[in-house]
């Protein structure tokens, strides 16, 4: 069934699960039918908490999400997934697959799990993987989360798309967190000390209290310990999820709105550049050959024309 048919957006929006996964294979592909579903999520957005799981490679965030998405079911909400992984260097697409990531969900109607590749992206999220998130939000799903690829402090661009931010570190870290705590570990709203039946969790989780001390939050970061393989802590982590969740709701609604707003200008102007006259580019292409126009005029001319024609 084509894209543009109403009842095919009406079953999306409804939560019909594979009319989701079309519309994420859309958005993901971004060609020209992506912007039927762009369009039909708009003011369906901002009533899903957002929950972006990252830190470094070894943490176990897999195996924590996989235990925090059974205590969301566990409390009777729906879930969406994106777990981002690296690309495949020969097609481009994800090496890990949701199946393998969230085997223990398969079977569950309420949870929707969707593997992205990261396309090379250094933030750790592509530009269609926020367009993903946005289409579980639409759809009705209660929580959505985003497990980031693990690639470093480059990944502080989940700031930008999730409502809470859980930064996942193992145990033994050491000298090791100096290579993070300038990026992902100040955007955390909750720092995880993972595989906490380690010998040396609650010494890392010291030291991450200790270094949280020293930022000006509020709320201030909480540092927390699981061991996601049992299940031990996950639920208090839960229990902190809603809280933040609680608080992001009741105080900050202009933070989501505001995001909400400039990824619709953003995806605006990718539209009309998709549309662009070619022979408007080159003609600007041809002046910065000849050194009539820096890179910057030219661009700024090209969204000046973008924006003004009326098609």
């Amino acid at each position: 069934m084509p894209p543009h048919d109403p009842s095919w957006l009406t079953d999306f929006l409804a939560g019909d699960r594979r009319a989701l996964s079309r519309a994420i294979t859309l958005v993901e592909n971004e060609g020209p039918a992506a912007a039927d579903v762009l369009a039909a999520i708009r003011g369906h957005l901002g009533q899903a908490l957002t929950i972006g799981f990252t830190g470094p490679p070894g943490a176990g965030k897999s195996t924590l999400v996989n235990a925090f998405v059974r205590v969301q079911r566990e409390r009777g909400r729906t879930v969406g997934v994106v777990a981002v992984d690296p690309s495949s260097p020969v097609t481009g697409g994800a090496i890990l697959g949701d199946r393998i990531r969230m085997t223990g969900h398969s079977g569950d109607r309420g949870v929707f799990v969707r593997s992205l590749a990261s396309r090379g992206h250094l933030g750790g999220l592509s530009r269609s993987a926020v367009r993903v998130i946005d289409c579980m939000d639409a759809s009705g799903l209660d929580i959505v989360v985003i497990e980031t690829v693990g690639a470093g402090q480059s990944e502080v661009e989940i700031a930008e798309v999730a409502d809470i931010k859980v930064v996942v570190a193992a145990p033994g870290l050491g000298d090791d967190v100096q290579a993070i705590k300038a990026g992902i570990l100040e955007i955390a709203d909750i720092l995880v000390v993972n595989k906490g039946d380690h010998p040396l969790s609650a010494q890392t989780a010291r030291y991450l209290k200790t270094m949280v001390g020293m930022q000006d939050r509020d709320p201030p970061t909480e540092v927390m310990r699981t061991t996601a393989t049992t299940g031990q802590g996950v639920e208090a982590l839960a229990d902190q999820v809603d809280l933040l969740g609680r608080h992001r709701r009741d105080a900050a609604p202009m933070t989501r709105n505001r995001r909400l707003l400039v990824r619709a200008a953003q995806d605006l102007l990718r539209l009309r550049l998709a549309q662009a006259d070619p022979e408007d580019i080159d003609v600007l292409a041809r002046q910065l050959l000849a050194g009539e126009k820096t890179v910057e005029n030219a661009a700024l001319e090209l969204v000046r024309q973008i924006l003004e024609d009326p098609s």
